[in-house]
This record gives C-alpha cells, sequence and structure tokens, in this order.
C-alpha cells in the first residue's frame, strides 16, 4: 500500500507541477498589477515545498520503514493538502469570472465548445489552469492522502 500512496503521490505532483508551470509562465508582476493574482506566491510556493518535502520524506519511509519519518510524511501532506484547498477556493472564482468574460466576448453566437478553447487576454495568471488538470490533480491528491492514512493506520503495511 506504501508504493501505491507513493505512486499516487508522484502523479499528483506531476499534475501539480504542470499547474505551476503555467502559473509561472503567465506571471507578470508588473503587467498583472491590475488583475493580481489570487495565489499569493508565498502560498503557492509554502503547498510545493510541503507537498514536495512530504514526497522525498514519504519515499525515505518506504526505504528505512521509520514510523517517525511516515508521521512527518503525514503532517507535510495535511498541511499541503490545506493550503491547496485554499487555493482551489481561491481558484474557483478566477475561473468563473474568464467563462464570464468568454461568453461576453462571444456574445452567445457561438458553440459551447468555441466557448471553451477561446483563450482570456486579461486576467490573472491561474485562469489558464485546464479544469480537468486542476480537477484530476485534486482528486489524486484525496486519493495519495486517503493511501498515506491507511498504510500509517497499518491496514495495508509498509
Amino acid at each position: 500500500m506504501g508504493l501505491l500512496a507513493l505512486s499516487a503521490w508522484i502523479v499528483t505532483a506531476g499534475g501539480g507541477l504542470y499547474l505551476l508551470s503555467i502559473w509561472l509562465i503567465e506571471y507578470d508582476k508588473d503587467f498583472h498589477s491590475m488583475a493580481a493574482t489570487r495565489l499569493h506566491p508565498a502560498l503557492l510556493a509554502s503547498h510545493v515545498v510541503l507537498a514536495c518535502g512530504g514526497l522525498v520524506v514519504w519515499a525515505d519511509y518506504l526505504v528505512d520503514d521509520d514510523d517517525d519519518l511516515a508521521w512527518v510524511a503525514v503532517v507535510a501532506i495535511v498541511l499541503a493538502a490545506t493550503l491547496g484547498a485554499t487555493m482551489a477556493i481561491r481558484w474557483i472564482g478566477v475561473y468563473r469570472s474568464g467563462r464570464a468574460a468568454r461568453r461576453l466576448v462571444l456574445g452567445g453566437q457561438h458553440s459551447r465548445i468555441a466557448l471553451l478553447d477561446r483563450p482570456v487576454r486579461e486576467g490573472p495568471p491561474e485562469r489558464n489552469f485546464p479544469l480537468p488538470v486542476v480537477i484530476a490533480h485534486g482528486a489524486f491528491a484525496a486519493a495519495t492522502i486517503t493511501l498515506v492514512l491507511l498504510t500509517v493506520y497499518g491496514s495495508g503495511g509498509s
């Protein structure tokens, strides 16, 4: 079960790093002064450091079978998930306003597919996060937390 948790954690990290790369590409402090990011850089950095650090500690736990390392990884993943949930809640407003802006630009004359394909030119850097990636990242994060807790509490062994 521990290796399954590690695999899920790696997939989650991959999705998160993809979202981070979009945010870093789009982030321009001077340009976005009017439409500031809802995901503060310190919040984002803390989430990434806790999640990646917890992943390293979890891998070390699997190698060394040290229960103290497992609990450090649990604390790291729970804190990272708390920050991630905070960012997801903040992102929902950005996503909704982006969809509303696309509808306004299109004037309701085009199909729903055209609505989703057209990029929004102005707004915070997280406006371009693909919805399926955000949902998959959150779902894999929830699965990872569940598998980590099951492993730590002994349901699947290490």
